[in-house]
């Protein structure tokens, strides 16, 4: 670091990706399950590439962010977005390449992809 605006651009960039953590009112919230059991099956890589992806389409109303155990260990990693309106929809057996579907169908469409969710997969 040789100025202060590089040390000013780099305060921006950490600032503009904390944004994508930060939650609201009216914000959309991703909460990927990161417990032992979420990891273990790839959880890590979910959080990532929502995160990623979140912050690509510069998508400020959506907050990602990670919990504990969800408690439905057999279907991790786990994914829980909840609406602003108190609509909560529960995403199974997620890898990176759902997450970015997700992204583009659920959150930047409003379409829930019914063949990820909880429902789609109990049996």
């Amino acid at each position: 670091m040789k100025s202060l605006e590089e040390l000013k651009a780099i305060r921006d960039k950490a600032k503009n990706s904390v944004h994508v953590r930060q939650e609201g009112n009216d914000c959309i919230r991703v909460v990927v399950g990161m417990a032992t059991c979420g990891i273990a099956a790839g959880a890590r890589p979910v959080l990532n590439a929502f995160t990623e992806e979140v912050a690509k389409r510069n998508l400020n109303n959506v907050a990602v962010t990670q919990t504990g155990c969800i408690g439905i260990c057999q279907y991790e990693p786990v994914v829980e977005i909840f609406t602003p309106d108190g609509q909560k929809t529960t995403y199974v057996k997620m890898t990176p390449e759902k997450a970015a579907r997700v992204v583009a169908d659920h959150l930047v469409n409003g379409n829930v992809v019914s063949e990820y969710t909880i429902g789609a997969n109990a049996k």
